[in-house]
């Protein structure tokens, strides 16, 4: 006992120590940058300064016809994923826009115009047609079979594109935002180059409109490994919010307007922001437009945007219905896989959002009261801090900055001796003999880079098939370039929101390359643009409302009585049948007949829901509330599949929704009891009859369980005539 308490004292010393301490924040931006050049495929320059790579991945898309020769490796493995390596270059660009004087007083705004170049232009070859863009470069399977350094790669490197026939929204969209912001950063340095890059994201944001699908849909084996949980929706008012940045188009401003409630932009309360989930990024932008007067007369939408970009920072601050969790030692988490990515976005824009309000004169109204801005910005510098050494175990994530940071870290290419040093060939087999199972350090220091960090308890184990803690990222280092520049170098003196412009760079540097174009790109589409396709309903067609019907105290807890109904809000269509499941939902459930474990349907009185009538079909739900309220939120779903009769079928997306943590991200607060719905989109040409199939997903939150999962399968109309 008493060795324990000694340990644990000398481990509380060490914590106190380590959180005092002042950090570098310069010498951090610095090596943050030089991670990026370690990721690098293709040909290197002769200014590469991650001097231990060699040039890899030299026949990339040769097999397809294409040139594919570049981009990034996203993260310890050596497949390009087009949808990360797009967020990485997003927001590599918005930290630039953001914080570019910083970036330039501390002589660091050359690297990060390579390290966003070297991205855009592997993209814009990705992109050899309007309507064709190519989303992964090998195989995640094969690739994660062989523990290969990149210029000893024996496994396939197949190229995977999206077409019209094989759509993929969220990734052409998530490029296209991509694309539009790099065109930001490179306005007045290169306007040619910047030229080209905006032709490109305008058509791949009418690609990604027009030809509607989930990418995962269409490159199948990218599901293991990035997946779109949340459907396309939100890329596609991230992409229009960023073509609006970037071109000040009216257009592109109104289809964030005209879609905020049927893509989810205004409905979703959310605490995740990542390379999957764009909502909270959208809601921070669409804010700032608010913030600059500029939301016209749709300024009752923006502040609708705006209110969801709070929810977002209160949840962060721990002052909402419902907060993002932390660990003992402070860090905000949400998963055990890689939670650093979901650390430095969020902390991106928490100090983004403490400078547009401090800009504007504002501050934060959280349901526990106002919060200055100050308070943000000092939450993501904890986060910052935290993350280079300010923790319980006194470790630097930050792989190269501090003397205590993970040296297993889980990476193919470092982990590897130097192909400059020994060029002998490391085979699929031989490298996991090798190199994976030696217990060494890595022979090459991977510096800046942000590995997945510790779990819920501060716990960390710096071990190379720990790959949920010791693997980086690319999308890591993004957000956090900013940040460090913020805090480097303070906001700059702006005494007004920025407004979206870079320093040109100071004379004798500039970025490789800046003068590649792509070749096979088609002339740029006129400037006048057709109109923008919409959903024909802006609101859904089934209504779910809850309410708090009774509550009381039992052996130190409290429990509360909800009452559910659903409402038919269609004026012509019948709700003809319901499946309700409830799975490991504490208390009695009445007003439902149960059909089979956990499913319900409706009670036997009850056979259908005419158009306009509401029924408490769940009414009467026990359980425990942890946090505020039962909480309704996301939408999982593959399509929407309208049968026309006889005998024609075709299949129309939904909005989707994270569930990739279901105790953690799409949240509705007790303050928002009403109709909480997911938006139904329907056609009727010519037909008397359609059926609809989709499913609709309640999160029931309670103390006894992390999540009671309810979801309405096979809802089916009959459109009367």
């Amino acid at each position: 006992m008493a060795s324990f308490l000694v340990a644990a004292l000398v481990s509380a010393l060490v914590f106190m120590e380590s959180a005092s301490a002042s950090h570098d924040y310069g010498q951090a931006l610095s090596k943050s940058l030089l991670f990026y050049e370690a990721q690098r495929s293709g040909k290197l320059p002769n200014t590469q300064r991650a001097t231990w790579r060699a040039n890899s991945g030299l026949g990339d898309g040769l097999a397809n016809g294409v040139d594919l020769v570049g981009g990034y490796y996203d993260a310890g493995d050596n497949v390009k994923f087009g949808l990360p390596m797009a967020f990485t270059v997003t927001m590599l660009s918005w930290s630039l826009i953001e914080y570019g004087k910083q970036l330039a007083k501390s002589g660091e705004l050359g690297y990060s115009m390579e390290a966003i170049q070297w991205g855009t232009d592997y993209l814009l070859k990705a992109h050899p047609e309007p309507n064709v863009l190519y989303g992964q470069v090998g195989d995640g399977i094969s690739d994660h079979n062989c523990w290969q350094r990149p210029e000893d790669m024996t496994t396939p490197r197949q190229a995977y594109k999206i077409d019209t026939n094989n759509p993929g929204s969220d990734l052409a969209g998530e490029t296209a935002a991509a694309m539009a912001a790099a065109s930001i950063v490179f306005k007045d340095s290169n306007p040619t180059y910047s030229n080209d890059l905006l032709s490109h994201a305008k058509q791949l944001f009418e690609f990604a409109d027009k030809y509607r699908g989930k990418y995962d849909s269409s490159i199948t084996n990218v599901r293991k490994f990035y997946g779109s949980i949340s459907g396309y929706n939100d890329e596609l008012l991230w992409a229009a919010t960023w073509l609006h940045k970037a071109t000040g188009d009216q257009t592109y401003l109104n289809y964030l307007t005209e879609n905020a409630d049927s893509m989810g932009g205004t409905g979703w309360s959310m605490t995740e922001f990542s390379w999957d989930v764009k909502y909270a990024g959208v809601q921070v932008l669409a804010s700032m437009i608010l913030m600059q007067g500029n939301g016209g007369q749709n300024e009752d939408v923006f502040q609708k945007y705006q209110e969801k970009a709070e929810f977002f920072m209160c949840s962060c601050l721990q002052k909402n219905g419902y907060n993002v969790q932390r660990t003992p030692g402070g860090l905000l988490y949400w998963q055990k896989w890689n939670n650093m990515h979901f650390v430095t976005s969020a902390s991106f824009l928490l100090a983004v959002y403490s400078d547009y309000l401090s800009s504007a004169g504002k501050k934060l109204q959280c349901p526990d009261g106002q919060v200055d801005p100050s308070e943000l910005l000092a939450l993501a510098k904890s986060q910052v801090d935290y993350i280079l050494g300010n923790n319980p175990r006194a470790t630097s994530y930050m792989v190269g900055y501090g003397s205590n940071y993970p040296s297993q870290v889980h990476h193919r290419a470092s982990s590897i001796v130097s192909y400059k040093d020994n060029p002998s060939f490391v085979s699929c087999k031989g490298g996991y003999a090798t190199w994976f199972n030696h217990q060494g350090r890595d022979p090459n220091v991977l510096v800046g880079a942000i590995v997945g960090g510790p779990d819920g308890n501060d716990n960390f184990a710096d071990e190379r098939d720990n790959y949920e803690q010791t693997e980086p990222a690319t999308y890591n280092n993004a957000p956090m370039v900013g940040i460090l520049a913020r805090l480097h170098l303070g906001n700059g003196g702006n005494n007004q929101i920025n407004q979206g412009t870079v320093p040109k760079l100071q004379p004798g540097f500039a970025p490789q390359n800046t003068k590649q174009k792509s070749k096979t790109m088609p002339s740029p589409a006129p400037k006048q643009r057709s109109p923008l396709p919409t959903f024909p309903q802006k609101e859904s067609l089934v209504a779910i409302s809850q309410n708090l019907s009774h509550s009381w105290s039992h052996g130190g807890r409290t429990y509360y009585k909800y009452s559910v109904s659903i409402t038919n809000k269609s004026q012509q269509q019948t709700l003809q049948a319901l499946n309700l499941s409830i799975q490991r939902l504490y208390g009695p459930i009445w007003g439902l007949s149960k059909s089979n474990t956990n499913l319900y349907s409706f009670p036997a009185w009850l056979k259908s829901l005419p158009p306009g009538q509401k029924d408490g079909v769940c009414g009467g739900v026990t359980a425990t509330q942890a946090l505020g309220s039962i909480l309704l939120g996301p939408v999982l779903t593959h399509g929407l599949h309208l049968h026309q009769q006889p005998n024609a079928t075709r299949t129309i997306p939904l909005l989707h929704s994270t569930l990739r943590s279901l105790e953690h991200n799409v949240h509705f607060p007790e303050a928002e009891q009403g109709n909480l719905t997911e938006n139904i989109t329907y056609s009727h040409k010519n037909t008397k009859k359609v059926m609809k199939v989709c499913k609709i997903v309640a999160h029931i939150a309670n103390a006894m369980v992390s999540a009671a999962i309810a979801f309405v399968s096979a809802v089916t109309f009959t459109r009367h005539s």
